[in-house]
C-alpha cells in the first residue's frame, strides 16, 4: 500500500472515528483492526490507538467549552476513580471464558439501551441532575467498575460511561459526553503512559489518526450541543447495537 493512500485512511477513518467517539463511543470498533492490519501487532495497535483517543478528547471538550457547557466538580472525580479500576484491571486474571462472558454483556447492553429508549428525552435546561448522597457514591462505584472493565478489555467503554451518567445521575446525555470526555482525558493519560512505559506506542500512525479525531471530536461535540439529547440517543442506540452484536457473535 503507498504511503499517501495509507496516511488518507488513518485521516479519514479518524475523522468518522472521531466522529463516533464524541457523540456516542465505540469508535475503537474501526480503528483497532485497521490499526492491527497496518502493524501486525495487536498490542502496538492498542497503545497506538490511545494517542489519538487522548488528542481527540483534549478537542472534544474544547469544543463542549467553545457551546457554553461547564465541566461538572464530578468529573475529576470519576476520572480518577476510573484510572484506579484500570490499573487494577490490567493485573486481574479473569477466570471466564472470553466468549460467554462477551455474550453476557452484549444481553446486558441491549437491556440498557432498551431503557433509555423508553425514557423520554430531556432538555439541558431542564435536567434535574443528581451529584450528591447515595448517586454521587453510586457513579464513583460505576466507574470504578468501568474502569476494571477498561483496564483489560477497553472497547465500548465511553458507551458505558454515558450509560452510567445518564441513568445514575439523570444527566442529559450531551453534558454526560462532556464528563465522558474529562474521565477519557485523565483515564487515556494513564494507560498511554503505561504503553509507553512498554514501547508499545507507534507515533506516527497514531498521530495520523489523531489528527482526523481530533478535527471529528471538535466539530460533533459542537454539532450535538446544537443538534440536543435526540441525536446522541440516536448514534448511541445504533452504536450499542453494533457492539452488542459484536460481542455476541465474534
Amino acid at each position: 500500500m503507498s504511503p499517501i493512500l495509507e496516511i488518507l485512511i488513518l485521516v479519514v477513518v479518524g475523522f468518522i472515528v472521531g466522529v463516533i467517539n464524541t457523540i456516542s463511543g465505540g469508535g475503537s470498533m474501526l480503528t483497532l483492526p485497521i490499526l492491527i492490519f497496518f502493524l501486525g501487532d495487536s498490542a502496538m495497535a492498542n497503545g497506538t490507538n490511545r494517542v489519538a483517543i487522548f488528542l481527540q478528547t483534549i478537542s472534544s471538550i474544547a469544543g463542549f467549552r467553545s457551546k457554553g457547557l461547564k465541566v461538572p466538580k464530578i468529573s475529576t472525580w470519576l476520572g480518577v476513580t476510573a484510572t484506579i479500576g484500570a490499573l487494577i484491571g490490567s493485573l486481574i486474571a479473569v477466570e471466564i471464558d472470553d466468549r460467554i462472558f462477551n455474550r453476557i454483556l452484549a444481553i446486558f447492553m441491549i437491556v440498557i439501551v432498551a431503557f433509555m429508549i423508553m425514557k423520554p428525552t430531556k432538555n439541558l435546561n431542564d435536567a434535574l441532575e443528581r451529584f450528591t448522597g447515595k448517586y454521587f457514591w453510586g457513579s464513583l462505584l460505576a466507574f470504578f467498575l468501568i474502569g476494571i472493565y477498561g483496564g483489560f478489555l477497553q472497547a465500548g467503554t465511553g458507551i458505558f460511561m454515558l450509560l452510567a451518567l445518564s441513568t445514575i445521575n439523570q444527566m442529559t446525555l450531551v453534558r454526560s459526553n462532556l464528563v465522558k470526555a474529562v474521565v477519557m482525558l485523565i483515564y487515556t493519560a494513564a494507560s498511554l503512559s503505561v504503553f509507553f512505559w512498554y514501547d508499545k506506542v507507534d507515533l506516527k500512525y497514531g498521530l495520523l489518526l489523531a489528527s482526523g479525531q481530533f478535527v471529528g471530536g471538535w466539530m460533533s461535540s459542537r454539532w450535538s450541543v446544537n443538534k440536543g439529547d435526540g441525536l446522541v440517543k440516536t448514534f448511541l442506540i445504533i452504536m450499542v447495537i453494533a457492539m452488542a452484536v459484536k460481542l455476541w457473535l465474534f
